[in-house]
């Protein structure tokens, strides 16, 4: 069985392959400081709750925007998997052209969506991944990674609009009820939520521009289920394709 384990800033996001079918999967939050050991640990109970074991794994595979905690991954798959993990970064088979340019630059995650994208789609599409950044990927019609966009995630634009401003209180993320809010919580959700969403669909109506053509949007990550029912240019959310992405990676360079 393999493991596939995607670190994020904000969450660490892990499941267990089967072949293509995906056995189980588990978000967390990535906690910087964490050893392998600890990693190891979390992994233990969370495989115990649902039948399985560490000797259930005999391969694995990482992404992580976090360098801190790529070594911690990896050597816990050393100490409890007796296995190599595979590292999502440079010298990796991707399998696709890569139009960008410095290819080292590209975050590993950014990298593992564009691979799922064009498994998927076999042409032109774009992700958006809603984590600590929103980031937006576009695969072109002939199946290479062109580039895209990076923006403030939407928690970050929370926090800095409570933070800087002092009379504001501090909100949960929450869909908003109506445009016009009746109180302060309520009009900065309807701010913050409105105006992210417009803002991702007006990205994206370039990035058509810019490609010549509509095509194909898949939105992805923690936040992507809050963000897309109110915008107009994203119909699907996977939560799945960087796992998947994973996967794909994994099989070109077992």
């Amino acid at each position: 069985m393999l493991l596939v384990v995607d670190v994020g800033n904000t969450q660490t996001h892990f499941g267990t392959f089967r072949g293509d079918e995906l056995v189980e999967h588990w978000r967390f939050a990535t906690v910087r400081e964490s050893t392998a050991d600890q990693l190891g640990a979390a992994l233990r109970n969370l495989l115990e709750l649902r039948g399985l074991k560490f000797s259930d794994l005999t391969a694995s595979i990482v992404s992580s925007t976090v360098p801190a905690l790529e070594p911690e991954w990896t050597e816990m798959a050393e100490r409890y998997l007796h296995h190599e993990m595979l590292v999502v970064g440079p010298g990796l088979k991707t399998g696709m052209a890569i139009r960008y340019d410095n290819p080292r630059e590209i975050g590993a995650d950014r990298l593992v969506n564009a691979v799922a994208l064009r498994e998927r789609f076999k042409g032109a599409a774009v992700c958006v991944d809603f984590g600590t950044a929103t980031t937006f990927d576009v695969v072109s019609s002939e199946g290479e990674y062109i580039g895209g966009a990076l923006m403030t995630g939407i928690e970050i634009s929370l926090d800095a609009l409570t933070e800087r401003g002092a009379r504001l209180p501090k909100v949960e993320l929450a869909p908003p009820k109506t445009v016009i809010g009746k109180n302060t919580i309520d009009a900065i959700r309807s701010g913050v939520v409105f105006g992210y969403a417009g803002a991702v669909d007006a990205i994206l109506r370039r990035l058509y521009v810019e490609l010549g053509q509509k095509v194909p949007v898949v939105a992805t990550g923690g936040l992507g289920k809050l963000v897309v029912p109110f915008t107009e240019e994203i119909s699907e959310v996977d939560d799945l394709l960087t796992l998947t992405g994973l996967r794909l990676l994994y099989e070109l360079n077992a």
